[in-house]
């Protein structure tokens, strides 16, 4: 019940109506004194002199003997009345003991307890409130929180109080920045609980709040914080400059007001880094550097990229002497700044006041200096900030590590693919050529060729390897220098690639058969190529592709097109279909593109549609070639995707026709020397000169000769002048020719040792309707 200050009863409860069995309106308006059967039974508890034991009247007219407390309570109008309840029966069993705990709390609790009334005025507060306020505890009644404390959200946590009042839910551990008002303590972290206090009618009658300074373990927890993210964000590149970059933004503001980190300039290249102590002379590399003021490229010593040694004596240099952490502070009579005075300008400009200088170090090699700020709105590092920097050093060592290892490897392999790759493709009479080659982040398996086959023609080859690094460079030169032994050999597109696919398979059973510790050894073997060989005396193209994007001719006119062209397995698969090769008739003054496929833009639904730009491109073939490229290059170009970017253009000629002559030839014995003379007169109508020409006539004797005993008809000769002079005899039978080595007594068997010893080259091509058995001579350069 609620009795005011006469003593007469304003508010009668459930509870008291079960008590005593009388109803509220027979009590409310009535003196309380006529409730109890003998007022003077009322006694007091000891240290708990609101709560004691008394007779109460039943209605029915027998005593009931209850344990009463009684409380004040403000109203809003600023009078008192009084709460009075029965205790619960496990404070009456315990003697009153809660009211021992109560004192407790406020007398030697070291958790911070005030208790502030729905104004959220202070009402009372513990003695461990005066650790935090600087103020005894009867002198902050009265008072709000805010007037006690500066804190970091003063509006947000009277909200919270408000809320707790409102609501009658409790706010726990919300964490704030707190400092006294009192004195001039350090800024400090709470965590604060706000409790609805209640009467035995769930009337909120204020708010205890407790407070606990947690800052140690907040600290603890943000070092936790800061080291996770360390670990998660740097080294997520393999590039020395861009990991000494994710470092500090990892770290600013979050541990530091400023960082700075140097490497060894040697180790940005890729090279080994030097042994620990790092010699005064050798230079460091200002990689990376933030901090949180707005004037970022005031507050810096030196420009980023800038190369130079680290003055001496001072805690830089004796950092990377004995690779030990040094935490000093900072002031104007620090007397080390006057060895390295662009440092100390910076500092006094940063307004820094401690630092921590950490080498980067990792099995006795320096890779380079962590140097870390803190201004003086902040507090100085301490040992536990030391420590930690030592894992942040320690760690960003190895990532840098990782980052120079790739750098140097990744060097290695680009100057291997790069002398393995033709400086420029080469052009021929009927064929002109341009490339574009940027190499990938990633790969380093990309390559593309340009060569001369006999009778004119020409080879275009674009290949790309899967995979990256020395092996994945070397890989590709194995199979370039396959490609070029295949094509001597005189091949047909499907066949080379057949050929090519078995020293694929063999290389790929090589590394299947190193140690399983070789990195190599988990790397499959696959790669992919599209060969062609171009033929200006018949203006076709012949092409074969081995899991390649299919080339795009572009025609005189501006149009484009992409050939239907059989596609075969991956290079170095064991199973697949055949590999098959399609002719297609090329206009002259058209232009193939062969490409690999980092060139163009990641593929839509439809992976065809990203040749359209490609084919927008090619779609004006009159401009020169290298405009073409560097056009696609601007257009196309994905720097995201891995790989290298490859692009070879050839635009195609005819082959001029005063340089070529046919004839058919009769299949009797006097072929060969209608074959001469047919030969001495085209020789000399070119030009060319008699040793030469003497030499051809001997080398068309024997070709005919032996088309005549051993082949069949019918029989042709051709005479191609090109950068070298061709004799081609052609047959119907598929017989090869073999060079003999006859014995003295012998009377013939020498032709072909004789055309070999002539000719500078020699070989047999076969065609669906017989073989070519061809030969060349080399002629002096002609004058431009």
């Amino acid at each position: 019940m609620v009795v005011d200050g006469k003593g007469v009863v304003v508010q009668w409860s459930r509870q008291a109506e079960e008590l005593l069995g009388r109803a509220a309106t027979e009590v409310v308006g009535q003196p309380a004194t006529s409730l109890v059967t003998d007022a003077g039974t009322w006694s007091g508890r000891g240290a708990e002199p609101d709560c004691g034991a008394a007779v109460l009247h039943h209605r029915d007219g027998r005593a009931v003997t209850a344990d009463l407390r009684v409380r004040p309570v403000l109203r809003r109008d600023g009078s008192v009345v009084w709460a009075i309840s029965q205790a619960p029966a496990a404070e009456a069993a315990t003697g009153g003991m809660g009211a021992a705990v109560l004192e407790a709390l406020f007398t030697q609790s070291p958790v911070g307890l005030y208790v502030l009334d729905t104004e959220l005025r202070i009402v009372r507060a513990n003695k461990a409130t005066r650790a935090t306020s600087g103020v005894p505890a009867e002198r902050t009644v009265g008072r709000r929180l805010t007037d006690v404390y500066d804190l970091s959200a003063p509006s947000e946590i009277q909200a919270i109080f408000r809320r707790v009042l409102e609501s009658g839910m409790p706010a726990r551990e919300h964490l704030l920045r707190a400092r006294a008002k009192a004195e001039s303590g350090g800024e400090y972290v709470a965590s604060v609980s706000a409790f609805p206090l209640q009467d035995p009618h769930g009337t909120v009658l204020g708010v205890a709040v407790t407070g606990v300074d947690v800052t140690e373990r907040e600290k603890a927890r943000t070092r936790a914080r800061i080291l996770d993210a360390v670990r998660e964000r740097v080294g997520r590149t393999l590039d020395v400059v861009d990991t000494c970059q994710e470092l500090v933004e990892a770290l600013v503001p979050a541990f530091a007001d400023i960082a700075v980190v140097e490497i060894v300039d040697s180790a940005v290249r890729g090279e080994e880094p030097p042994p620990g102590p790092l010699g005064r002379d050798v230079p460091l590399r200002r990689a990376a550097f933030r901090t949180t003021s707005g004037g970022a490229h005031q507050a810096q010593a030196h420009p980023m990229g800038d190369v130079r040694s680290l003055p001496s004596p001072t805690p830089y240099g004796q950092a990377l002497a004995d690779l030990q952490v040094r935490v000093l502070a900072l002031g104007p009579d620090t007397p080390w700044l006057t060895a390295d005075p662009a440092r100390a300008e910076a500092i006094r400009a940063s307004g820094a006041q401690t630092l921590i200088a950490a080498p980067l170090a990792l099995r006795g090699t320096v890779l380079g200096l962590m140097s870390l700020y803190r201004t003086q709105q902040a507090d100085p590092y301490d040992e536990h900030d030391v420590a930690l920097a030592r894992h942040l050093a320690a760690h960003t060592a190895l990532c840098v590590d990782n980052a120079r290892r790739y750098t140097r490897e990744h060097t290695i392999a680009a100057t291997i693919q790069r002398h393995l790759l033709p400086p420029c493709p080469s052009s021929q009479t009927a064929v002109e050529t341009a490339h574009l080659y940027v190499p990938g982040n990633a790969g380093a398996g990309g390559w593309f060729d340009t060569f001369a086959l006999p009778s004119a023609r020409t080879a275009l080859v674009v290949g790309d390897v899967a995979g990256q690094g020395i092996h994945t460079a070397t890989t590709m030169g194995q199979l370039r220098t396959a490609i070029r032994t295949l094509a001597a050999l005189d091949l047909e597109p499907d066949e080379l690639l057949a050929r090519l696919n078995d020293t694929a398979t063999l290389l790929a059973a090589e590394r299947a058969a190193l140690p399983p510790a070789d990195p190599v050894h988990r790397q499959a073997l696959t790669a992919s190529c599209v060969y062609a060989v171009y033929d200006p005396l018949t203006r076709t193209c012949t092409f074969a592709r081995a899991d390649h994007p299919p080339p795009v001719i572009a025609h005189p006119d501006g149009t484009t097109e992409i050939p239907d062209l059989p596609t075969g397995p991956p290079l170095g698969s064991v199973e697949g279909p055949p590999f098959a090769a399609a002719t297609v008739k090329i206009a002259d003054g058209s232009i193939l593109a062969f490409y690999t496929p980092a060139i163009l833009p990641p593929p839509p639904l439809v992976p065809q549609a990203t040749l359209g730009p490609l084919q927008q491109v090619l779609s004006h073939p009159d401009r020169p070639l290298q405009d073409l490229c560097d056009d696609a290059l601007y257009t196309l170009r994905n720097d995201t995707r891995p790989g290298d970017a490859i692009l070879l253009l050839a635009r195609t000629h005819t082959f001029p026709p005063d340089r070529v002559a046919t004839w058919e030839l009769d299949h009797d014995p006097t072929a060969a020397a209608t074959a001469r003379a047919h030969t001495s007169r085209q020789l000399t109508a070119w030009g060319v000169e008699e040793e030469t020409a003497y030499a051809t006539e001997v080398i068309v004797s024997e070709l005919v000769t032996n088309a005549v005993r051993y082949a069949t008809p019918p029989l042709r000769l051709r005479l191609i002048k090109h950068h070298t002079l061709t004799c081609e005899v052609h047959d119907t039978s598929f017989t090869a020719p073999r060079m003999r080595h006859a014995r003295t007594v012998d009377e013939g068997g020498r032709g072909l040792f004789i055309v070999a010893q002539l000719a500078q080259n020699w070989g047999t091509r076969y065609t669906p309707n017989g073989k070519t058995v061809w030969t060349e001579q080399a002629l002096p350069p002609q004058p431009r």
